[in-house]
Parts: C-alpha cells; structure tokens; sequence
C-alpha cells in the first residue's frame, strides 16, 4: 500500500541544505557553546536558544515554549538539539520539571522542526540512559556496552533520556525526519561526582583514566554532531554511543574488573613512566567498557583523544584535552554553589 503522508523534505539522501540555518538549542551550556564557536568559526549560520542568555545565544528561552521554537526554526534546516536537565539537577529539580524540559521540550522541538521542514535532527542523550545496565556484580566481568544493550535507567534524568531518545524514533518513523541519537560518555570537566574519586585522585589524573573507557573529549563530542548532521539522512534514525576509542576489547573484560592496572600496563608499557613524575595512578577496577565501534562506521567520526594521545600529550608537558574543551571551561548546574559544581 502507497504512503499517503506527503514525503519530507528531507528524504532525499546529502547533507542538510546549503545557506540554511542550524539551531543549536542549550547553547548557554557546555556542548551547546562549543557547537555554536565550532559552526561560527566554520562560517555556518547559526541560532542559539537557551533559557539563559551568553553571547552564544540569540534566542533567550525554553525548550517548553513552542512559540519561541517555532519562531527560532525559521529558516533553519538542521537542528542540534542539546538543551536538557541533566544528572547534577536531579537533586534540585522535580521529577515534573525533568519531564517538561528532557520529554516534553524534545517532543515540542521533534514536532515543530517536522512542521518547519527541517532536513537532520541530532539528539544529545546520554550513556547515563544505561543505568544499572553498567553495573556488573561481584565476580562478573566488566560490561561491554555497546547500543545492543538495553537501557535500565536508575534515576529520573536516564529515564527521561531514554523517553526523549523514543520520542525521536517515534517521530522520524512517521514523519521521515532524519534523526540521529548520540549517546555521549562524560565530557563535563567538574569535579568527579563521587568523594572516593575526588579524595583519592588528583582530577586530571580521573579524567585521563576515564579515557580507556568513559569519557570523550569535547572537541571529539562536536565532531560527532557535525558527522551525525551529514549522515543524518543517509542512516534516517540510529543510536550511537560517543565515547573516546577504548584501547580494550570484549577478552579483556575480566581482568579488567580485577586487575585495571595489569591490563592497562600490558597494552601501555610506559604509562607508569608518565603518571609516576605527576603522583597519578591507574584506577584498580573498571566495571564498563563503552564502545565507540558502530559510531565510527555509520558516521565515518574518528575522535581525535584518547588515552594514547592523552598520554604523548603529558609527556609533551602539554594539557591533554582539546584546545576547545580549554576555552569552553567549566559553567556548572546552578545559580548557586551546590557542593562540587561550581554556580553558573
């Protein structure tokens, strides 16, 4: 039986249109201002909306506010759609208010880019959206999380991620809005979340940890956006995980959750040559493994950092992180100090 819809705009397969407008929505934020200096600088044209002015962005409003969105879409033709509560929230804001910002703005945002004719949508989620999914019992091996695994969130902002990243493929399976998922592992550069990591290592030292296995650079983030933007309509709708390329693979898992430093040492001979001078040390387990493989195929993305490049950084005397992540910096959660993440 023939469609009846009326195909989308943007079914034909490319990149979005040239001389069209790109939304960056959460563009106050850390993701959000990076994307906007990284299109600007490119010569894009670009529109940021935030619910909090800066100089990235344009339109001062919610997500929630449909006339704003409506108003903001005007000649866009991509959207990057970033704008969320996120994990640091869930202690201040209301299960309600995590469902009107992460469900419904998603939804109002999905539904007027359909009615604007948008080409390529790209949802920012999060592989908090795995939850206990992450977390293997005692004696098990480290888990392999890849987009196979199913998503068992444990807190109000996976869940609402995971809701928010539904609606998406619900969408763009009526509509034929090209829409792309991203999972992305952490990039936010606060202060560990957890006291036993902020007491017992230096925060440079966490952070370069991470890179064997959940974090990703920003810079790297940005470029997963801008290939998923160019890919969106070839791929229609998919999930990826972003994270930094893991040195490991699925034979190293058990070791892993018993022995990280036997393992890390194996496959990085001179690790201990560069964290021994800086008083830095390997963490003893690591429970997950996040695996960028499926992303770098169906995007053609290859993240620039990660723990190799970390480490020839160091031992350069240099930062290892991207000259972006430097100068985006930190902008914490809320108006005011909660503890680990700065006011904003």
């Amino acid at each position: 039986m023939k469609d009846p819809r009326p195909p989308h705009p943007s079914q034909a397969q490319g990149e979005p249109r040239d001389g069209g407008l790109t939304l960056v929505t959460g563009s106050s934020g850390h993701l959000g201002e990076a994307l906007v200096r990284t299109l600007r600088a490119a010569g894009r044209a670009v529109v940021g909306l935030d619910r909090l002015p800066s100089p990235y962005t344009d339109v001062v409003a919610s997500v929630t506010d449909r006339a704003a969105v409506r108003g903001a879409l005007g000649g866009v033709t991509a959207v990057l759609h970033t704008a969320t509560l996120h994990k640091p929230h869930v202690g201040s804001h209301s299960r309600q208010q995590f469902v009107d910002t992460n469900v419904t703005g998603t939804l109002t945002l999905l539904e007027e880019a359909v009615a604007a004719g948008v080409d390529a949508f790209v949802f920012t989620s999060t592989t908090s959206a795995f939850g206990r999914a992450l977390a293997p019992g005692e004696g098990a091996p480290a888990a392999w999380i890849t987009e196979d695994v199913v998503p068992r969130p444990k807190n109000v902002y996976g869940g609402t991620k995971v809701a928010a990243e539904d609606l998406c493929e619900l969408v763009a399976r009526d509509s034929g809005l090209p829409c792309v998922v991203l999972r992305t592992s952490r990039f936010f550069p606060e202060a560990d979340d957890t006291e036993e990591v902020r007491a017992g290592y230096d925060d440079t030292n966490a952070k370069v940890n991470e890179l064997l296995y959940r974090r990703v650079d920003l810079a790297d983030v940005v470029d997963a956006h801008l290939a998923a933007l160019a890919r969106a309509r070839q791929i229609g709708f998919g999930r990826y995980v972003v994270s930094a390329t893991t040195p490991f693979d699925a034979g190293d898992l058990d070791e892993l959750h018993r022995d990280a430093p036997a393992v890390v040492e194996r496959l990085f001979p001179d690790y201990r040559e560069v964290y021994e001078p800086l008083g830095w040390r390997m963490f003893p387990r690591i429970d997950r493994v996040y695996v960028n493989a499926r992303a770098r195929a169906d995007l053609g993305w290859e993240p620039r950092y990660d723990f190799r490049r970390a480490l020839d950084l160091l031992r350069a005397e240099e930062q290892p992180r991207s000259a972006l992540a430097a100068a985006v910096g930190a902008k914490g959660y809320h108006p005011t100090s909660t503890g680990v993440y700065t006011a904003r």
